[in-house]
Parts: structure tokens; sequence; C-alpha cells
């Protein structure tokens, strides 16, 4: 570990990549506790300042990924992984009604993310206020995306290292690279991902990652805050992952047949206030930018699920979804019936 420390932390000109051996072996170490509390904080902060490559960033998550097995998840049924890490401090989340909008438009969807970041309102902490459960077990989680076709996993019951890596930012006060690892975790080995960033640094080499790693289908976005999202006040910055190629797109919310415009309602002070909101929306209750927004991104879930030929043809399916009845439903179905 002291040799990898030292290469990874000579300063911005003298440090060097690790090959994907050694740091196939620094993430076990991690994992493991092998590495001193002193060596791992070194490790953590050296890498930072360098910046991980792309097959650094392939082979912590490679690592990781082995230490639990996949959700037992029948193969037939596709899913797509959705991973939620950032949380809401300016806006609210668009991502949790289009994903059940998705879902009930007949989508399998898993996300995993935790309740951790400070200062802001996480997925987790919004489902819960709608009695979506949050704290079930890997396997009860997978039983819901097959049956239900949505699923929340808290990735501290699922891969409690990781977690244990992701919580030490409250301690150093900056990400790590385990940030993008748990994005990258995919643990339904799913074969479509949709990734949201918000450090510009990643925005390629996770592309890149999820190639090296053999994802089929990805959507990486530039969302908002850092969530898997599309913004309709601007332009979002994309890359797409089909079949080993990657293409870098710039999604415009005309491109989905809507108008930009901005959001004329309240940012929600808690995720009480969140749900209600939430709730409103999936019953069709409010229009505007709004509505506009979370069709914009159940129709981008639909069309990488396979339902439309893009966003823009899977808008009908997302619209028709909502003002149907059927997206209220299926939040009525999702909810703990224990609460």
């Amino acid at each position: 570990m002291q040799d990898l420390i030292a290469k990874v932390g000579k300063g911005e000109k003298a440090s060097k990549d690790l090959t994907y051996q050694e740091a196939t072996a620094a993430m076990r170490w991690l994992l493991e506790k092998q590495a001193t509390p002193v060596q791992t904080g070194a490790f953590l902060l050296a890498m930072r300042v360098k910046s991980e490559s792309v097959s650094e960033l392939a082979a912590f998550a490679s690592v990781a990924r082995g230490y639990v097995k996949p959700l037992p998840i029948p193969a037939g049924i596709a899913v797509v992984d959705i991973p939620t890490y950032a949380g809401k401090q300016d806006g609210w989340h668009a991502l949790l009604p289009a994903a059940i909008i998705a879902a009930a438009a007949g989508v399998h969807l898993l996300l995993h993310g935790f309740d951790g970041v400070p200062g802001r309102r996480s997925t987790a902490a919004v489902a819960s206020a709608l009695n979506i459960p949050v704290d079930l077990t890997p396997d009860d989680v997978a039983k819901d995306v097959s049956e239900k076709g949505f699923g929340y996993l808290d990735i501290a019951l699922y891969h409690p290292p990781v977690h244990r890596f992701l919580e030490m930012r409250k301690e150093l006060g900056v990400r790590t690279f385990f940030q993008p690892v748990a994005r990258l975790m995919n643990p339904a080995r799913a074969p479509v991902s949709i990734i949201g960033l918000s450090h510009p640094p990643y925005f390629e080499k996770i592309a890149e990652a999820l190639r090296m790693i053999g994802t089929p289908q990805a959507l990486v976005l530039r969302g908002l805050e850092g969530e898997p999202e599309l913004s309709i006040t601007s332009v979002t910055k994309a890359i797409e992952l089909r079949d080993d190629r990657i293409t870098p797109l710039a999604i415009h919310p005309k491109d989905a047949g809507m108008q930009m415009g901005r959001l004329d309602v309240p940012v929600p002070k808690d995720p009480p206030e969140e749900a209600a909101l939430l709730t409103k929306l999936l019953g069709n209750e409010l229009q505007g930018a709004g509505e506009a927004w979370i069709i914009m991104n159940a129709a981008a879930i639909l069309y990488m699920a396979g339902k439309a030929s893009s966003i823009r043809a899977a808008v009908p399916l997302a619209m028709e979804t909502l003002k149907s009845g059927a997206a209220k439903n299926k939040l009525a179905a999702l909810a703990d019936k224990r609460s």
C-alpha cells in the first residue's frame, strides 16, 4: 500500500496512474481493512488530487462488485439500473416520479443509493415519505423489482464496505472515488444503466469505464445536482453507450417536444413536503413545467428500456401513463401496506 500511495501521491506532475492490477490490489486492501486508517485516508486523498483514470475506476468497480452477489432477478426480466446518490438541495426530484411512470408503463427499474449526503434530501428520504419501502433486504428488493417493476435498494444493506467509504465523506469533507464507484455497482447487473454526475472530470471517464466493464447500454448525464435527470430549464450534456459505441449528446427539452421553461414550484423544505408535491404530480393534478419535466425524464427511461425509438417517441406513452391514472395507481401499489 505504501508503494501505491507513493505512486499516486507524488504531486500533479510526478504522480502516475495505477495499472489495472495495482488498482485491483488497492481496492481489495481497502475493502478488507488491510490498509491502516492512515494509509486509507492518504490513498483516498491522493487519488482525489491525481484524479482517477478510466482503468482505475473500472478496476475499483469490478472488485467491489466481486464481493457481493447480483440481486436474484429472473434472467428473462430486463432491468434498468438507476443509481441515485447525490440528493437535492436546490430543487426537487424528477427522477422518482419519472421512474414510477416508467414502471407503470411496464419497465422494471432498480434504484439504489443511500441517505447520507449532508444537507441534501435523498431519494430514499422522499420515497420513504411516500411510503415506498427503502430498507428492504436485497432479496426482497429483487422480488419487488420482479413483481412490481420497481425497487429501491439501500447500498448499506447490499454492500456495507462501500457504504462505509461513502460515509467517510463526512469525516474527510470531500468526495472520494467511492462516489463514482457506487454509481457503477449495478446490483442487478442490468443491461441498461442511467447515471447522473455533476463533476465534469468524471463525465467521459464513467462512460469509458462502463464500456470497459462490459455494460451493453448506458446513458450518462451531467444531471441536475448530480442526479440522473434531464433538465427542463437548459440543455443537458449526455453520453450514450450502445453496442460498444460512445456518442456525445446535447439534449434540449425541444428534443422531447417540450418547451424550455422555469420550474414555478417552490423548493420543498423537507421530504414530506416534496412527497406531497410528487403525489399531486403523479395524480395528474399539476400542469406546467413541472409536469413536462417528469414526462421528459420518464420518456428518457422508456427510451433506454427499449419502449420507443427515441426520447421524443416515448413521450406519448409517458403522457398516457400519467393521464390515465396508471402512474397514480402504481404509486399506491408501491406503498408499504405496513405503514
